[in-house]
């Protein structure tokens, strides 16, 4: 019989797993891995920020994951720089700012091992309620949001003709990814979100023959992941976040060598 402690990560992880898989399905297809990268180094900082201001710590990180977002949007329309470029100065920047006003608060001690690489094991009762419950606010609204940011993801002018309103169902998903990352931070930290984004829906695009089917591919595949990362951690006694995100490269590597038909995207 395994302890609480191992069935609490197990359905934290799982709960990550449902969320970050459809997200990741449009980050794939849009070819914003760099986003989700950006708005995982910002987290630091609405920690940081968070600590300064003694305010709850996930409002924090999704406060600034969305002024990052907007951030992002505002120079698009107005910078001459690539989106690439903007990316990186905002990703980068974003953690510097963290660390440096993490260093100003000496008397600060803050376990950063734990907020860039989780700590699944140590979750609560508590933090698993919140994920469940932020996860199926994100899902619905995603839901809500599937045809026009699809149509958008395919074409921005034809969803523009459509009436869809591209540019606000692109802020939308931007504050959804956002606030996932606000939600799942402590589970598998900051530097190993993005590979819970990306992984999944890179491994289930391999074999889906439809945006939907690729969806529920990757989050079948996510949890998956997090099985085997957390058995896998258990018996070797490895890290249980990396060993998550380990478990899903394997399956990507096994599905990538397989020769199967191409799919979505």
């Amino acid at each position: 019989m395994f302890d609480d402690f191992f069935v609490r990560a197990m359905m934290a992880g799982i709960g990550v797993a449902l969320i970050a898989a459809p997200l990741g399905c449009f980050i794939v297809w849009r070819r914003m891995a760099y986003f989700g990268d950006t708005i995982s180094h910002s987290a630091l900082l609405g920690v940081a920020l968070g600590f300064l201001l003694q305010i709850n710590i996930g409002v924090a990180v999704f406060a600034v994951a969305a002024l990052v977002s907007l951030s992002l949007l505002s120079l698009q329309k107005h910078a001459k720089l690539s989106s690439d470029s903007l990316l990186g100065i905002l990703s980068h920047s974003a953690l510097a700012l963290g660390l440096v006003v993490i260093a100003f608060m000496p008397a600060l001690r803050v376990d950063l091992l734990g907020y860039l690489f989780g700590d699944i094991l140590a979750v609560s009762r508590t933090d698993i309620a919140t994920i469940y419950g932020g996860g199926l606010a994100v899902l619905l609204v995603l839901a809500w949001i599937w045809r026009p940011l699809l149509a958008e993801t395919v074409s921005f002018d034809l969803a523009r003709a459509e009436g869809l309103k591209p540019e606000v169902t692109r802020l939308v998903f931007m504050l959804l990814v956002a606030l996932m990352v606000a939600i799942t931070m402590k589970i598998v930290g900051i530097l190993l979100i993005t590979a819970l984004l990306i992984i999944p829906a890179s491994t289930a695009r391999r074999f889906s023959g439809s945006p939907e089917g690729m969806a529920i591919a990757a989050m079948l595949v996510g949890v998956l992941s997090v099985i085997a990362g957390l058995y896998g951690s258990l018996a070797f006694d490895t890290p249980s976040g990396p060993s998550i995100v380990v478990a899903a490269l394997m399956l990507f590597l096994a599905v990538f060598v397989l020769p199967l038909k191409k799919g979505v995207g």
